[in-house]
């Protein structure tokens, strides 16, 4: 198994057993792990720190307004502050890539992610 395959296997786990949320597109979680780059692989990055209010701030300004287009405003302060009460306070493993996924799916964001989906019979 890939690394990238392990931590897919990691956030397939945290959706079902964290979250309880059973009903997930693993092709849209795998296309924002992608997006994510080699971040997923190192344990500082990989994780959001909801308790950093710049680390919430570099979620808005990079990913929602930078990633997905998304226009500054309290909306997205609000997303990221219910996102981040799924996973609960005391939970130290906010995966980056599950946090954006449903961040994504929250916003109904998806279709940034879906021209990649062209390429899909390619690899």
């Amino acid at each position: 198994m890939s690394k990238f395959d392990e931590a897919i296997a990691t956030y397939e786990d945290a959706l079902k057993n964290t979250l309880n949320i059973s009903d997930y597109d693993v092709d849209l979680l795998k296309k924002v792990a992608k997006g994510l780059g080699p971040s997923i692989y190192n344990k500082d990055s990989s994780l959001v720190s909801t308790s950093d209010q710049a680390e919430l701030d570099r979620v808005k300004t990079n990913f929602l307004i930078k990633k997905l287009g998304m226009s500054d405003s309290g909306s997205l302060d609000a997303a990221i502050k219910e996102v981040g009460e799924a996973f609960g306070s005391s939970n130290r493993s906010k995966y980056r890539a599950v946090f954006y996924y449903l961040l994504t799916k929250k916003l109904g964001k998806e279709s940034v992610y879906a021209s990649h989906s062209l390429l899909k019979g390619i690899q």
